[in-house]
């Protein structure tokens, strides 16, 4: 750790505490409504997974981590705790990690090109790496033969460039300096046995994420009074315009400990909106799970972001080649929108620093898609009615896609729905010479338009619904949108 005297920052931190004590989680969220619905009305994000991780690409001594028998997930950048490998020896790869091909403009481009509205990266994830020169760890971009801030030089882009943008940032799992990021205590406390097997019923904790083979010799404690919230102060300093603070897996983090997180956010950026991963359901907005649809009555009444990856792993794994085509993905932002959420779809870059081409191939399919029919789906809410059609397409999280694949089986008859003012969009991922929205019988409409044709369309209303002849599909173009304008907004 770099030399700050504990006392100082400890006292800092009290400081910082001690202002804001009298205000509530309630109080503090009741001040964001224009953040969060800022937030809401974008829609659709771009998520980075990176760091020295990436540098291996999944592999661990010429082993696949799938083939790595371990309760961890499978997943790249959990690749340390799933090989179990010491804390010395995976420092090493920071002498190694030199991105290269990192150029913040080109990504933030592609980012607008494919339509997304903001960025968030992370800037520590589980590994506790930091991808900027840290004041308080020497485990960071300072250590590595670039130096350079790599999550600034995406900020000053976004800047430049019209993008909202937020960090990552690995609160309570640490493997370098979080000890056994808190896990045994917090099963004292709870009278929790631990550790493994667990039951999955509330008497024995998963220890997953925790670190069980090498900890660091310094207590939890220790690490958030000199890491943990002094990184989370720098972060928030160095980048005043930081719209988001997504912080993740808090299972072992106490419900003061969620809140101090919290708090200390608000109190540096009281604007800053914070992922409900900070714990004990103290965020400004929910995340349902990973690559996982859900139903919007189960979240709370709060607004939700589903975030998904773009294969089977948040960090890059060279041998997963099962990437989310340009229709299925279409699919996810639209069924997101109809149901009221985001979409942050992920990309693993590779280690040194370019996109996999995959990844750019279909952002850019995304994007000429969602140049036409982004009305649909920007600054939109969920209609009475949010899907029409027989399909039951479900996405239940990250296993569920990788096992299952994506098998929908839409046909023309199939169409989801969003709103806004007096405008309601049907959506369809299949087309044909002519369509019948049958959620519309009995509304009164005023117009009929097909996004990205100016011409006017043929249709008319039936006892059955709205009946539409589409014009030829010169672009070929996957599905289209209808704006319908009602004589009255409900």
């Amino acid at each position: 750790m770099k030399c700050i005297k504990r006392e100082i920052i400890f006292l800092l931190l009290i400081c910082i505490v001690s202002s804001v004590q009298a205000q509530t989680w309630e109080q503090m969220n009741s001040t964001k409504k224009e953040a969060i619905k800022h937030f809401n009305e974008d829609k659709f994000g771009l998520f980075i997974h990176w760091g020295i991780y990436s540098l291996w690409g999944g592999m661990y001594k010429g082993q696949k981590i799938d083939d790595i028998v371990s309760p961890e997930p499978n997943d790249a950048c959990w690749v340390q705790a799933r090989a179990r490998i010491p804390r010395v020896e995976y420092q090493q790869l920071m002498k190694q990690f030199d991105p290269v091909k990192f150029n913040a403009n080109e990504y933030v481009a592609l980012i607008k090109e494919a339509g997304m509205k903001y960025v968030v990266i992370t800037s520590k994830h589980h590994d506790g790496f930091a991808l900027w020169d840290s004041k308080v760890s020497d485990f960071d971009m300072g250590s590595t033969p670039s130096k350079r801030n790599l999550v600034k030089e995406l900020y000053e882009a976004c800047q430049r460039q019209g993008v909202d943008f937020g960090v990552y940032y690995s609160h309570n799992i640490d493997w370098n300096d979080a000890h056994d990021c808190n896990i045994k205590t917090y099963c004292d406390v709870t009278g929790e046995v631990w550790p493994e097997p667990a039951d999955f019923k509330g008497k024995k904790r998963r220890p997953m994420g925790a670190n069980l083979w090498d900890p660091s010799p310094n207590t939890f404690d220790e690490y958030l009074v000199n890491k943990a919230y002094p990184q989370v102060k720098e972060l928030l300093e160095m980048f005043p315009n930081m719209k988001f603070m997504w912080y993740d897996f808090a299972h072992f983090l106490s419900k003061d400990q969620s809140f101090k997180f919290y708090q200390l956010v608000y109190k540096l950026n009281p604007n800053v909106i914070v992922t409900d991963r900070v714990g004990h359901d103290l965020g400004d907005f929910n995340i349902p799970g990973d690559n996982k649809i859900p139903n919007p009555e189960d979240m709370g009444g709060k607004h939700w972001e589903t975030v998904g990856t773009f294969n089977n792993s948040w960090g890059y794994k060279e041998y997963d080649k099962d990437f989310k085509s340009p229709y299925e993905l279409i699919y996810w932002i639209t069924a997101i929108a109809s149901r009221g959420g985001n979409y942050m779809l992920n990309i693993g870059p590779k280690g040194d620093g370019s996109i996999p081409e995959e990844s750019v191939k279909n952002l850019k399919e995304i994007g000429k898609w969602m140049s036409v029919n982004g009305k649909a789906i920007y600054g939109t809410k969920q209609w009475k009615v949010s899907r029409e059609g027989e399909d039951t397409q479900k996405m239940l999280g990250t296993g569920h896609r990788a096992t299952h694949g994506f098998t929908s089986n839409f046909t023309t008859s199939d169409f989801w729905f969003t709103t806004k003012g007096n405008k309601v969009y049907a959506i369809a991922l299949e087309r044909g010479k002519e369509a019948l929205i049958k959620s519309f019988a009995g509304e009164e409409i005023k117009e009929v338009k097909l996004l990205g044709h100016s011409k006017k369309l043929k249709w008319k209303q039936t006892a059955e619904g709205l009946s539409i002849v589409l014009p030829k599909n010169k672009d070929s173009q996957i599905g289209y949108a209808i704006e319908v304008t009602l004589v009255s907004s409900l």
